[in-house]
């Protein structure tokens, strides 16, 4: 009896520790929604639930592409959501291809009327501006940066990296790689928080921005602020 209440007790233990391992792996990792369930926001073969000018967006290995390497970009292109959302988190990959290339994820937004441009909060991707959160069409200005030193240990400028970006409130916080790059909070009562998501390829030389694996997770009430 005492060889088979060691068993026992052994058995008990492994199993307690399996149990810490499984919570461990599924406790969120920064950025990452509580509750809420996540669900794709692009289905990685068609365009169904976005909208905008799609002959300069493109589905290739099942992302969605802006821009070209063959022409110049003539101005800013945006893709959005047919949705709205206001309390969300959105966890992405993206990359860019060619010199001076550049684009963003637009949140929060609208379409400027009659224009080609969006108007609203974006998190950023450009050399230097990887990370930054930046107010288009509106203010036109950074709005909060990140440390570029240590932005640069987890960055690949030339390869995808995952962007998340969680809504609550009127707080908006951004992260590449598991490194947070924005904590910013708006204190302007004048600017609605919430309105369309959007994929932005920007005007200049010929270049690439490409956009994959886009999960979203719309905040509960309980979690709104």
């Amino acid at each position: 009896m005492r060889g088979l209440s060691r068993s026992i007790v052994l058995l008990a233990v492994a199993m307690a520790g399996r149990a810490l391992l499984a919570a461990d792996a599924a406790a969120p990792a920064a950025g990452q929604a509580e509750a809420g369930k996540a669900v794709p926001l692009f289905d990685g073969k068609t365009f169904d639930g976005w909208e905008g000018p799609l002959g300069m967006f493109r589905i290739e290995d099942g992302a969605i592409v802006g821009g070209s390497l063959q022409k110049r970009i003539p101005r800013n292109e945006f893709l959005s959501t047919k949705k709205e959302y206001r309390d969300f988190e959105l966890r992405l990959k993206a990359k860019l291809i060619g010199k001076g290339a550049n684009g963003g994820i637009q949140i929060r937004s609208r379409r400027v009327p009659n224009g080609n441009e969006m108007c609203g909060y974006q998190a950023d991707m450009a050399e230097a501006m990887w990370g930054n959160l930046y107010d288009e069409s509106r203010r036109n200005k950074n709005l909060a940066a990140p440390d570029r030193k240590e932005l640069a240990k987890v960055l690949r400028p030339d390869d995808w990296n995952e962007y998340v970006i969680r809504c609550e409130g009127k707080r908006i916080q951004l992260w590449i790689n598991g490194y947070q790059t924005v904590d910013y909070t708006e204190l302007d009562g004048k600017f609605e928080q919430a309105g369309l998501i959007g994929l932005q390829i920007h005007g200049g030389a010929p270049s690439e921005a490409w956009y994959k694996d886009l999960i979203i997770a719309e905040l509960p009430p309980e979690q709104k602020k």
